[in-house]
């Protein structure tokens, strides 16, 4: 279902697109400057996601190292391709096995891991609200309802602990507390640093030029987006945003925006699983190894 709907997006795009502007914008790029940057973001990516989780797993599930934990995560790669979401799910349930934790404690973890994502790009959203007020006049609402909510967590987590351990799943939320979520977040900010600039740059090597203030409003309703548990990698639900969102950005014919917008993001999607999909072929043995030892 995942592969049926990110397909019948990309045809919703591709089809509505000038084709001979859309080959010519893949022409002009400079993949070999493409592929280079590809490679340093998924390993850049595969590192600080990895000790912003580990720190979480360690306080919340056992001794879980930086080492074993990259091992992991870069593992979970393969079932990660169907959506992100699939690829935690997988991690949760190999991280209760290896490390012999309730499979409801690691998936507990794994909530407070989703928090202190989505903290942080809330956190990057804010930075826009605050370096261009008014740009986009939907943006005060998102960011004060989030933020509303997440200071309705935290008050949460500091009146109602007991009330929180009566759940497994819970349990971990209420143990780690207040004062351990905030340091959480400030973990996770290379990570979101990392995934934020994978998100804005691979557009540059297309000419779609995003200034830095509208990549603060724009590229993290993007992240959250591709996120979203529909499409493999965002495939299709990231063609369908951008397409409606960062054509204003394309230098040159009006006419050309959209399709290379759809050249920067498909071509991103396919050389990002095609350099994911090795490492995580390389990983599953000693991820294997891990699972043998436990």
């Amino acid at each position: 279902m995942p592969f049926a709907i990110g397909g019948g997006f990309v045809a919703f795009v591709l089809l509505r697109l000038d084709m001979d502007a859309f080959l010519a914008a893949l022409e002009r790029t400079n993949f070999l400057g493409f592929i280079a940057f590809t490679f340093a973001f998924a390993v850049s990516l595969l590192l600080t996601d990895s000790m912003a989780t580990a720190h979480v797993y360690r306080k919340l599930v056992g001794p879980v190292s930086f080492r074993d934990y990259v091992t992991i995560r870069g593992a979970s790669y393969l079932p990660s391709l169907i959506n992100h979401h699939v690829g935690q799910a997988w991690i949760t349930y190999y991280a209760s096995k290896v490390y012999k934790a309730p499979l409801w404690r690691v998936a507990g973890a794994t909530l407070v891991v989703y928090a202190t994502i989505l903290g942080t790009v809330v956190a990057f959203s804010t930075i826009g609200l605050i370096l261009a007020p008014g740009r986009f006049s939907w943006l005060p609402y998102v960011i004060g309802g989030l933020l509303v909510a997440a200071m309705l967590y935290l008050l949460v987590l500091h009146s109602f602990p007991a009330l929180l351990r009566k759940r497994q799943v819970t349990e971990a939320l209420a143990d780690l507390g207040v004062s351990g979520h905030l340091t959480a977040f400030l973990w996770r900010i290379p990570h979101v640093c990392v995934l934020f600039v994978g998100s804005w740059i691979p557009f540059s090597f297309f000419g779609v030029s995003i200034p830095l203030v509208d990549a603060f409003t724009v590229v993290p309703p993007l992240m959250i987006i591709v996120a979203l548990p529909l499409t493999p990698q965002g495939v299709g639900t990231r063609d369908a945003f951008a397409a409606a969102v960062f054509t204003v950005y394309v230098s040159g014919a009006a006419g050309d925006a959209g399709a290379v917008v759809a050249a920067a993001t498909l071509s991103w999607a396919v050389l990002l699983s095609l350099v994911q999909i090795p490492i995580s072929m390389l990983l599953l043995r000693p991820a294997q190894r891990l699972l043998d030892k436990a």
